[in-house]
């Protein structure tokens, strides 16, 4: 199991070998944490998107990071363009993303909170679900997994869950 931590910050700025996205199934990255980061990371990050696109609900993908200090964007499908997300398809995503990290070698990862934005999941859940399955990950490679969040709020419910569980 990877070390968990929380980090109140900006994903784009992370220097870890992946950062995660919560993208839609189309892999357009229009607002929220999708669209700062394709700002963060340039043209290169959607028009790579854009080749790997469509993707079903809780797989991931990977692309470069462009302009960011990160080696690749792992864009995990946490809804379709414009709707809901739900617990199964956060627990998926984060599964999904644990595994290609994996697969790419990765030792560091970036996770932001997936379904919380757009999506309109509620933060404490979103945890949750994402900590109870980073915890379950057996991979070899990924020694470190950063829950980078934004606000007091989420930091708390992230510390929380991996406090609690």
């Amino acid at each position: 199991m990877p070390a968990l931590e929380v980090q109140r910050a900006d994903v784009t700025k992370l220097e870890v070998d992946a950062i995660a996205n919560a993208a839609n199934t189309e892999l357009k990255h229009g607002g929220g944490v999708a669209a700062a980061i394709s700002r963060a990371g340039g043209a290169a990050v959607q028009r790579e998107s854009d080749e790997r696109a469509p993707i079903g609900l809780g797989e991931a993908v990977e692309t470069t990071a462009g302009d960011m200090p990160a080696r690749y964007v792992i864009h995990a499908a946490t809804m379709e363009l414009g709707g809901p997300t739900s617990r199964e398809v956060i627990k998926r995503a984060t599964r999904s993303t644990l595994r290609r990290a994996e697969e790419l070698g990765c030792r560091s990862l970036g996770l932001v909170a997936f379904g919380t934005g757009v999506g309109g999941f509620p933060v404490g859940e979103a945890a949750e679900v994402m900590v109870a399955a980073a915890r379950a990950h057996a991979g070899e490679k990924l020694e470190q997994v950063i829950f980078c969040v934004h606000g007091e709020g989420a930091e708390r419910a992230f510390e929380a869950a991996i406090t609690e569980a």
